[in-house]
């Protein structure tokens, strides 16, 4: 690049960071005029660098995944938990949250994948983002403030690897207002499907689900918590695969009385007559239920060799994804999200480092028939 002038080779890495910045915002960050940023940007075209800024077309399968980002901490104790004194654990440190998860899965799965959501201007955060883009993701619409610092999760887990308790701060997304739709929706509308967690604020995934009318993408979503699902609508129209377990999907359909709880299998019915086109509802080990168009119907989940299950329902939600851009139906395409989670459960770590297509693959034997 030895024909760039220094003013040139930044305008153009602005725009390799971020393909959508309009004249104004490059000029602003450079501290120059706009028509200066438009006389680099012709030059740029005429040098061959880029084709003109929106002359770029959309993948043909493009992934956007938005909503938590978290640095995870997890404590595997030693001996039998008591509670009200000090307990020996091995400690490990892992990036986490639930979209975040689902994102790195993907693109270790090789997809093309965005991942939007909001850090804080801290170290955690800015490991936190170029972890996902040295692996390939696209995080050039990850927000950064500085009102909150980067959110975290810490899990307590027993001998048995069971989680006995979990703390969270996650205050930071509460400042992903709506108004941020609007600094990347060009982002958004092209894509085939986004994929969004309850971390999100009710009033911008509200938002989200009303703009997403008439948009070319689909919208998939994932409940988190029983407390996070009811940030969801009553009207689910608009959801075209819902990802929830048995607890959040009775939260959302307002049954609290134990008594009278649903089914998975009539749960994902009652959420689909509330407007979601297929759902998934999770039993963990006992398997899960899908409902789609034609019919309800309950699968098994893959048996496995547990080390620890944090990060199997989000890897449950990428090995769907993951099928379902391939062009599989939702309830064939299950089957290898459940794959995906219990390959993950074998792992220690929140995604499994060893992922990849091949990975995968050598796994289908395990789906149960």
């Amino acid at each position: 690049m030895d024909d760039l002038g220094a003013q040139e080779q930044a305008v153009l890495d602005l725009i390799a960071a971020n393909p959508f910045a309009g004249q104004q915002d490059i000029a602003t960050a450079l501290g120059i005029a706009r028509s200066t940023v438009a006389a680099h940007i012709v030059q740029l075209v005429n040098k061959g660098y880029i084709l003109g800024r929106g002359y770029v077309l959309p993948a043909s399968k493009r992934m956007i995944c938005i909503g938590g980002a978290v640095l995870d901490r997890k404590y595997h104790a030693k001996k039998d938990l008591i509670f009200g004194t000090s307990n020996p654990v091995d400690g490990y440190r892992s990036f986490g949250g639930v979209a975040r998860n689902v994102a790195e899965n993907l693109v270790r799965l090789g997809v093309d994948v965005s991942f939007v959501s909001i850090v804080g201007d801290d170290e955690t955060g800015r490991s936190l983002v170029r972890h996902l883009r040295d692996l390939g993701a696209d995080v050039s619409q990850v927000i950064t403030t500085m009102e909150r610092p980067t959110a975290e999760y810490a899990a307590i887990l027993d001998l048995n690897n069971d989680l006995v308790l979990g703390i969270a701060d996650m205050e930071i997304f509460d400042l992903f207002s709506p108004s941020y739709l609007d600094r990347f929706w060009p982002h958004l509308a092209s894509a085939t499907w986004v994929f969004i967690d309850c971390n999100l604020p009710a009033a911008t995934i509200a938002a989200l689900m009303s703009r997403k009318q008439g948009a070319r993408f689909k919208l998939a979503v994932d409940t988190v918590s029983s407390p996070k699902s009811a940030r969801l609508p009553k009207d689910l129209s608009g959801i075209d695969l819902m990802f929830t377990n048995r607890d959040e999907a009775n939260t959302m359909l307002g049954i609290t009385d134990a008594d009278k709880r649903l089914k998975p299998k009539e749960a994902a019915s009652a959420l689909r007559a509330a407007g979601a086109s297929e759902v998934i509802v999770t039993m963990g080990a006992h398997g899960f239920a899908v409902a789609t168009e034609s019919g309800v119907a309950t699968m098994r989940s893959v048996p496995a060799r547990a080390v620890d299950i944090t990060g199997a329902g989000d890897a449950m939600i990428a090995g769907t994804m993951y099928k379902v851009l391939s062009g599989d139906p939702v309830p064939h395409a299950a089957r290898t999200g459940a794959l995906l989670a219990t390959l993950t459960t074998e792992s220690e770590s929140s995604v499994h480092p060893d992922l990849s297509p091949r990975f995968l693959t050598a796994g289908m034997y395990r789906i149960p028939a």
